[in-house]
């Protein structure tokens, strides 16, 4: 019995019966005043005023005019009564409804606070949520390295059959990208991050190496107008922090798997990114042709480059800005589905 004093009583008026008041109000009686005295007022008038004229014959006409004086006015009073008391009945039941919405949310928030479990619950599933998203991007960290014959700065980017040759004899008319110096691992890599400011000598260095290369400098033109096109909407490569995936999962990928085997290359959750780039390739023809064009030179360069690339060397790759926005627009055109 004391539990019972003691709980606070919440009332839901929604559920009680509306106290509907039978009684005459004030505006019916209002009207009903008036109604009598325009009766008296019009049938004195009739009487003294017209009374004394001589009827020679009955006029339809006359009586329905007189009718419409008579019973008009004492129609429009009752309807006039009849929308104050329908407005008042109104205000009483949007009362009792906010009553009765007030009354839920004090009675939600008081079993919350109550019974916390369900937000705990929450809370838990959402830290193992993300403790298993760091967990997965701390493995893609941890790469097993595979044996190389040379270091990532002397050994080919992407092997060409023309630099598989000793190139004992160069005819006349030789193109110009096999006199140009073989691209390296580590100067790939770099050049696909591009320069980070204009004092990287380096950085610079490593895109002029890519670009005299054929097959990479496709790409590099490709990836230089995804990152521009991107830069009008206000998305920028050094804002995003994608799960990184494992260098399995990109090697799947080179080798044409597709599926939910590679789903975790789509790492990229900022959702600003995502609804912009996507809003995008709805209503800019230019800008998704660029998408895949950029999406198709991704994928055979990444293919070609992963038969020789340690797992260290892809797990590079994936940290560059345009692996990044490969991540972002693969995401967007469902290239990971």
């Amino acid at each position: 019995m004391a539990d019972d004093k003691t709980k606070p009583h919440i009332e839901l008026g929604v559920y009680q019966r509306p106290d509907v008041d039978q009684r005459v109000t004030a505006s019916e009686i209002i009207a009903g005043v008036l109604s009598l005295v325009w009766l008296v007022m019009t049938a004195g008038y009739f009487l003294i005023v017209d009374g004394g004229a001589a009827q020679t014959s009955f006029d339809s006409i006359r009586f329905v005019m007189i009718l419409i004086a008579i019973f008009m006015p004492v129609a429009m009073i009752w309807v006039g009564a009849l929308a104050v008391r329908a407005s008042t009945t109104m205000r009483d039941e949007s009362r009792r409804l906010q009553t009765a919405i007030s009354a839920m949310r004090q009675s939600y928030l008081a079993q919350q606070h109550n019974n916390p479990a369900n937000s705990s619950v929450e809370k838990k599933l959402e830290e193992i949520a993300a403790a298993q998203r760091k967990t997965e991007s701390t493995l893609a960290t941890f790469t097993s390295v595979r044996p190389s014959a040379a270091p990532a700065e002397d050994r080919l980017a992407i092997p060409s059959p023309m630099r598989m040759d000793e190139q004992a004899s160069l005819a006349l008319g030789t193109p110009s990208e096999a006199l140009a110096p073989p691209l390296s691992v580590a100067d790939f890599i770099k050049a696909l991050n591009f320069p980070e400011t204009a004092e990287d000598k380096e950085g610079f260095r490593a895109l002029r190496r890519a670009l005299s290369d054929h097959k990479v400098s496709q790409l590099v033109h490709a990836a230089q107008d995804i990152l521009t096109l991107l830069s009008q909407d206000g998305i920028y490569m050094d804002d995003l922090t994608p799960d990184r995936a494992r260098p399995e999962v990109w090697r799947k990928f080179a080798k044409g798997v597709r599926g939910s085997a590679v789903a975790p290359l789509g790492g990229v959750r900022d959702r600003s990114s995502l609804a912009l780039a996507a809003a995008r390739m709805k209503q800019d023809a230019i800008f998704r042709d660029a998408v895949h064009h950029f999406l198709r030179k991704f994928d055979k360069t990444l293919a070609e480059f992963e038969d020789t690339a340690s797992d260290e060397e892809i797990s590079a790759l994936s940290n560059t800005r345009t692996a990044r926005a490969f991540m972002l627009l693969g995401r967007v055109t469902g290239t990971f589905d």
